[in-house]
């Protein structure tokens, strides 16, 4: 092993020790208490037991489960649908205003995410802004019901998670070779064809990316659907929230979380194998 290799690894360790003690340790603790009993009066008893995750199967919690796969799958596909146009237009627009305008995208993550999630329900309850403003153009029905309701959830979500998205395609796009582009054009191909057929393909690793990103931040996001649903759409991460704090039924708790931890890993792999496919057959395609 050459030096080099030594330094590299001496300097990755404080690195790889903190995510050892604070992110491996306590997903081990998690996994060891999804295999034991609740007490008779809440806390733990130390006696093994597989339940847990039987419980998780059960009709009623496999429901909460796909509406969360549902509400995320929705946001995620709206980020995607309203970041691409905008990391697109972002590339296209002059190199020196292109670090303003991903300012401007990243700008919302400078204020608290309770505080954004809070500006929404001041924009569509009731009495908000939107109805507000529709009584101004002349609307004189009853206030639209816009809080409460799976809507208002995944606009919140939509909204804190869009810049991660808008990041994630901009590099993509950033990154790919004009040349491509150009011949495209010249063998005939108009800017839609070529847009279909050269610049998406190439770009979806940022897509796949930002994709998986908001999914997964999105299904086990408990603050949103908690203020703006209202508690009536009852998402995976709200009952984990609530088997911790409110049951006290910390195995069940467990097993939710550690089936929701397996179902994130298992995306990531997924996007991270993609993209290396990708990548592998993009480099064989220059070499040949």
């Amino acid at each position: 092993m050459s030096s080099q290799t030594v330094r590299s690894n001496l300097m990755a360790l404080p690195a790889v020790a903190w995510l050892f003690l604070f992110m491996v340790v306590p997903c081990l603790i998690i996994l060891a208490y999804a295999f034991l009993t609740r007490g008779l009066y809440g806390g733990i008893e130390y006696t093994p037991t597989a339940e847990n995750f039987q419980r998780v199967i059960d009709p009623l919690y496999a429901k909460i489960f796909l509406t969360s796969v549902r509400i995320a799958g929705l946001a995620t596909l709206l980020a995607i649908l309203i970041a691409y146009p905008a990391a697109y237009a972002i590339c296209l627009s002059p190199k020196r205003t292109q670090p303003l305008l991903l300012f401007f995208a990243v700008l919302p993550f400078w204020s608290n995410y309770l505080i954004r999630t809070y500006a929404w329900i001041v924009l569509l309850n009731r009495e908000g802004l939107i109805n507000n403003l529709l009584r101004w153009f002349g609307y004189e029905g009853e206030p639209l019901a816009l809080l409460y309701r799976e809507g208002a959830v995944i606009t919140g979500l939509v909204y804190n998670y869009l810049p991660f998205v808008i990041l994630a395609i901009y590099s993509s796009l950033s990154r790919l070779n004009g040349e491509l582009i150009e011949a495209s054009r010249d063998l005939g191909a108009g800017r839609v064809r070529t847009f279909f057929r050269v610049t998406l393909p190439l770009t979806m690793p940022g897509v796949a990316a930002g994709g998986v990103f908001v999914f997964v931040l999105s299904i086990g996001n408990f603050v949103t659907p908690a203020l703006l649903g209202g508690g009536r759409f009852q998402m995976i991460g709200n009952l984990v929230y609530d088997q911790f704090l409110t049951a006290n039924d910390w195995p069940f708790g467990a097993a939710l979380g550690m089936v929701l931890i397996a179902i994130m890993i298992g995306l990531l792999l997924l996007q991270a194998r993609a993209s290396a496919r990708f990548c592998g057959e993009k480099q064989e395609a220059a070499n040949g």
